[in-house]
């Protein structure tokens, strides 16, 4: 009985898999699809911080604050690495919008940029915390801080709540502009 309740379960968890959607996550164990949804896992090895200690430290001073808010419609100048939005943004005062770079598969080029960024900053702070945020309930942020803590990065942190617990909160927003990437689309 155990056992068939088991495949149950399992068939349930698939089942949109099985109907020809694709799945959830893929093989690296990112989230690849419907990034917009409740989390419920830990981005081990990158752990968690509370809102409240996240809104403790000032972005580009106590620590690095990553947000991977994609940008919708926007394109990229391939020459200057500059983006043209289709809509505004706001984020987290001090941040570094790196958009995209939460995907599964994110570009090669701008996650490159994000972790060069990322080491320059640290060669004037070692060991300042990297705190990377979206929305709440968004699996771009999960994905990146995973990512980088398995690339090595030490101190990698996720702000669940993203900027809508940090907005929620009290914090201010201001308008945001990604980081230019030069090279390729």
């Amino acid at each position: 009985m155990l056992r068939w309740f088991a495949a149950v379960l399992l068939l349930l968890a698939a089942g949109p898999a099985l109907a020809g959607e694709p799945a959830l996550f893929d093989a690296g164990g990112y989230r690849a699809q419907r990034y917009r949804a409740p989390v419920d896992l830990a981005p081990a090895p990158a752990r968690r911080i509370a809102l409240t200690e996240a809104l403790g430290l000032e972005p580009g001073r106590d620590a690095i604050f990553i947000d991977v808010n994609p940008a919708p419609g926007a394109r990229r100048d391939p020459v200057t690495g500059a983006w043209q939005l289709a809509e505004a943004h706001q984020t987290i005062p001090g941040a570094l919008w790196f958009p995209e770079t939460g995907r599964a598969d994110p570009d090669p080029r701008l996650w490159r940029a994000l972790r060069r960024r990322i080491a320059q900053l640290r060669h004037r702070r070692a060991h300042a915390p990297v705190v990377v945020f979206c929305r709440a309930d968004c699996w771009m942020s999960w994905n990146a801080a995973r990512r980088l803590a398995l690339d090595g990065v030490s101190g990698v942190h996720w702000l669940a709540e993203g900027i809508d617990g940090w907005h929620d909160a009290g914090a201010r927003l201001v308008d945001g502009a990604p980081v230019p990437v030069r090279g390729g689309t």
